[in-house]
């Protein structure tokens, strides 16, 4: 899958090989979250190119990490499921997930502010407890955004069905939710607290307040949120003297020797 190959028989280099093309490993974190059409797997790599997407795709499967499957119902569509050899993946993907969150500092993470990407993690990460009596549609306003990112609709119906809409549905709105992109990110990556953002006016609601509450049981964290930063420990614990040695031993050479 990689341009050049490392010429090397040691399983790291032959893993990487396969999985550290740009963008493969976060289409295989898109089929661990459950993503299997085309359209939803670009969704979630919203920078990525649909041919390219369409080539990463052919190499997985190639790679014997993902099969594509028609659609039972449409002649022309396909999903595409992880293999066993895909699923052994998920450890891995959130090993360096949880690495991220950790050692890459909080500025050098907000860097890279994505409106579509937030909206659609959020949406996939609802859990519709308890379900609403009646379709509650939910609007998203980011304040220092122009379209089209700037509107977004979460609706959630009483089957617990959860849509995200980035053009007006045309339902009338139980719920306004203003805020900045930056703040909705630092809260959804656990770097902020709903309730300190809300009270300090860097989220502001406005509708009906039993569909603040629901939203509130609804929407959950990304999964590495609960993950401290430790970058900036370092960093401050760095100024009394040197950071220490973390380097992998030198052949022959004991660890902590």
């Amino acid at each position: 899958m990689s341009v050049g190959s490392y010429r090397q028989f040691c399983p790291v280099a032959m893993a990487a090989e396969v999985l550290c093309c740009r963008w493969t490993l976060l289409l295989v974190r898109e089929l661990l979250l459950g993503s299997v059409r085309f359209n939803d797997l670009r969704r979630g790599v919203p920078r990525m190119s649909a041919a390219l997407l369409a080539k990463r795709l052919k190499d997985l499967e190639a790679a014997g990490i993902v099969t594509r499957t028609r659609t039972a119902g449409a002649a022309d569509a396909h999903e595409y499921h992880l293999t066993a050899a895909g699923r052994e993946l998920r450890p891995v993907v959130e090993a360096v997930g949880v690495w991220g969150q950790r050692w890459v500092s909080t500025e050098a993470t907000l860097r890279h502010l994505d409106a579509n990407l937030l909206m659609w993690d959020i949406r996939r990460n609802v859990s519709a407890e308890p379900p609403p009596a009646a379709r509650t549609t939910i609007e998203f306003i980011f304040s220092d955004r122009q379209p089209p990112q700037r509107h977004y609709w979460l609706v959630v119906g009483s089957e617990r069905d959860v849509d995200l809409c980035m053009v007006d549905p045309g339902f009338d709105v139980d719920l306004y939710v203003t805020t900045d992109l930056r703040t909705l990110t630092e809260v959804w990556l656990g770097l902020r607290d709903w309730a300190r953002a809300k009270d300090g006016g860097a989220i502001r609601l406005s509708g009906r307040r039993e569909c603040e509450l629901d939203l509130r049981a609804w929407l959950r964290l990304s999964v590495f949120a609960t993950v401290p930063k430790q970058v900036q420990r370092e960093r401050r614990g760095s100024r009394g003297g040197a950071l220490p040695d973390r380097r992998l031993p030198v052949s022959g050479q004991a660890a902590g020797s």
